[in-house]
């Protein structure tokens, strides 16, 4: 026997069993859920390695999870004949958690109120094994890996270091023997030692595991010495059931299991492709978007099964990359067993799968969002941004996908519409959908760029969304309707009264040419031109873009980001009907000119203001309306 080692756990691995000694989780039973789980999957890395290397599997034997109590001594053990570890494997994986999101799960763990919450965090995290510290008092561990000549032991008491020896020879495999606490039923600790209360966790949470769950019990009562083995869950995969079989618990308990999350699936689909190519596959849609989901490094992918063997854990290909937010399996007998990952990516029968598996999601979404409005609200709102990314991406569904989408609308307080529904609502004469981007729908219900088209009784799409300015720009038209955004380009309501505003115009500017002359040149370092508006109703200015410039509210998330842009001089437009622009034409004469500058400044500020951008000199902006109050309150006073 080689000398036993002691070595510490890694900082953030100690405090996260300080955590779980001090349960985080309310449902304490979650543990052997973990623990089967881990089990299962070592077996499957076994199966999979042995299609390569056959003498890693002997012919005949039995792959099953066995589990075995002892009440005097307060041991639970669970041991699988499955891949196992090599000393340097268990260092790696369990001496230390080598995760990037470790200390964010410690945050948020320690920010949770609810302990509830706190489950659905550890399970989010990939962090399972360590849940044996909620029950036992000490974990001892032994394995050898399938191709390895050692056996490795390791044991904790989780107080902050482990102790790890190898020795020579032993079986392949992991057993992991709990040194049970005392039963607490107060805290959710039961009797483990009790196999009753195992088959029920067992039964509950682990029935799908493909693989025998045996229990070791008592044969006959009286004779303590006299045991069996019996096997206690059904082990028949999910998705090869009929669903008349299946209960919803076992669905639900199946998507816990592969998903490491908490929460149960908002839905979930059971579809066999025959044919040509012929699959099963088992997906669901998560209720939460994992608190990671948006960020470029978040990893996902479907489970892929051939002939019952799991061939990858997460396959990406499987799915585009939009559709990464959905979890479940597939399992095909078309593919060969030895296919490498390279061939999976190439692979015509993948092509096949991933085009089908698209087509069905997002017929399934159109489903629901025709069926079950509600539900689609609680989808999209988790996951809306991720189908707006297929917009992009996705051109063979670009049609299904922009069907999909919803918008807050001015025809509805509180409701979102599709662009489908918005068209249906269009007055004959309508020749455009009308949306308007910025921060905040009340910002934009107040916009100067609204006021005509709402006069009109048209409906306005309001978009709070940065991402909707680019994917809008993309659908560019729907069912043959220009998508037109407020505030950028020209605007025409109508042909026969914009000639007749046009007409109107040209005498108006006669009577504006000095003003509009004299803030292009006092402007001119802030807007490119200042012009006459067909459109303003009761605003005095607003500002003006090209088709293809980015809204303010781009602007600035792009220049939070640190995103280098060419940002471009707006126009300004003036109203020629409004009582101050006709003030302020007729005070050009006579008037101190640096008064005259404080208004324009105040105006041009006006106008920044009411579309949410950012003033182009605070500075001049405040001192301009300080000096403009003191002023008011001199002319009062005299």
């Amino acid at each position: 026997m080689a000398e036993k080692e002691i070595h510490n756990f890694q900082a953030e691995t100690k405090e996260l069993l300080d955590l779980m000694i001090h349960s985080v989780y309310s449902n304490k039973e979650i543990f052997l859920r973990e623990l089967i789980s881990n089990a299962s999957d070592a077996i499957d890395k076994l199966k999979f390695e042995a299609i390569g290397r056959p003498e890693l599997l002997p012919a005949g034997e039995e792959l099953c999870i066995e589990l075995e109590t002892d009440a005097q001594k307060r041991t639970l053990t669970i041991r699988d004949n499955g891949i196992g570890m090599s000393r340097q494997e268990v260092i790696s994986h369990i001496g230390t958690i080598a995760k990037s999101g470790t200390r964010e799960f410690l945050h948020k763990i320690r920010q949770s109120e609810n302990k509830d919450r706190s489950g659905e965090l550890i399970g989010q995290f990939g962090v399972g094994f360590y849940s044996a510290f909620m029950v036992a008092n000490k974990v001892e561990l032994k394995t050898r890996r399938a191709d390895g000549e050692e056996t490795t032991y390791w044991s904790s008491t989780g107080n902050g270091s482990y102790e790890i020896y190898t020795e020579e020879g032993g079986r392949r495999g992991t057993e992991i023997t709990l040194y049970l606490k005392e039963v607490d039923p107060e805290n959710g600790i039961e009797d483990y030692t009790n196999t009753w209360v195992l088959e029920r966790i067992i039964k509950k949470y682990s029935d799908f595991i493909s693989y025998p769950i045996k229990v070791k019990v008592k044969e006959n009562e009286k004779d303590e010495s006299q045991f069996k083995w019996k096997t206690v869950n059904s082990m028949k995969p999910l998705w090869q059931r009929a669903k008349s079989e299946v209960k919803e618990e076992d669905y639900r308990e199946f998507y816990k299991h592969i998903s490491h999350d908490w929460n149960d699936p908002l839905k979930y689909l059971l579809y066999k492709a025959e044919g040509r190519i012929e699959y099963t596959a088992l997906l669901y849609i998560p209720k939460k978007a994992p608190w990671d989901f948006y960020y470029q490094s978040y990893r996902s992918g479907l489970q892929l099964y051939v002939k019952k063997v799991l061939i990858s854990e997460a396959l990406e290909d499987l799915l585009p990359r939009y559709l990464r937010f959905v979890k479940g399996v597939v399992e095909s007998a078309d593919l060969p067993l030895n296919i490498s990952r390279e061939m999976l990516q190439q692979d015509r029968h993948i092509v096949a799968i991933r085009k089908g598996l698209t087509n069905k999601l997002l017929s399934f979404f159109q489903e629901m969002l025709n069926k079950e409005r509600e539900l689609y609200y609680d989808f999209y709102r988790e996951f809306g941004n991720a189908l707006k990314e297929g917009v992009n991406s996705d051109f063979e569904n670009k049609d299904k996908l922009q069907n999909l989408l919803l918008f807050p609308s001015s025809n509805s307080e509180k409701g979102l519409t599709t662009l489908k529904e918005y068209v249906e609502r269009m007055h004959p004469e309508q020749k455009e959908i009308y949306y308007i981007l910025g921060e905040s729908r009340q910002l934009l219900e107040n916009s100067p760029h609204t006021e005509a088209v709402r006069q009109k009784g048209y409906e306005i799409l309001y978009l709070t969304e940065p991402v909707d300015e680019l994917i809008l720009q993309a659908i560019g038209e729907y069912e043959g309707k220009k998508l037109k955004a407020l505030g950028k380009g020209e605007l025409v309501l109508d042909e026969k009264e914009k000639e007749k505003k046009e007409s109107q115009l040209k005498k108006a500017e006669k009577d504006y040419e000095e003003l509009l002359i004299w803030l292009k040149e006092h402007l001119k370092d802030y807007v490119r031109d200042v012009k006459l508006s067909q459109n303003l109703i009761s605003a005095p200015a607003c500002l003006m873009a090209e088709e293809l410039d980015f809204s303010p509210h781009l602007e600035k998330i792009l220049k939070r980001q640190g995103e280098r842009f060419e940002k471009t001089k707006k126009i300004l437009e003036i109203n020629p009907n409004h009582e101050l622009i006709k003030g302020f034409a007729g005070s050009l004469k006579g008037r101190d000119k640096e008064i005259l500058k404080e208004l324009a400044t105040l105006l041009l500020g006006y106008a920044f203001l009411t579309e949410g951008a950012e003033l182009p000199d605070p500075v001049a902006f405040n001192k301009a309306l300080v000096n403009l109050m003191a002023r008011q309150l001199q002319a009062k006073v005299a």
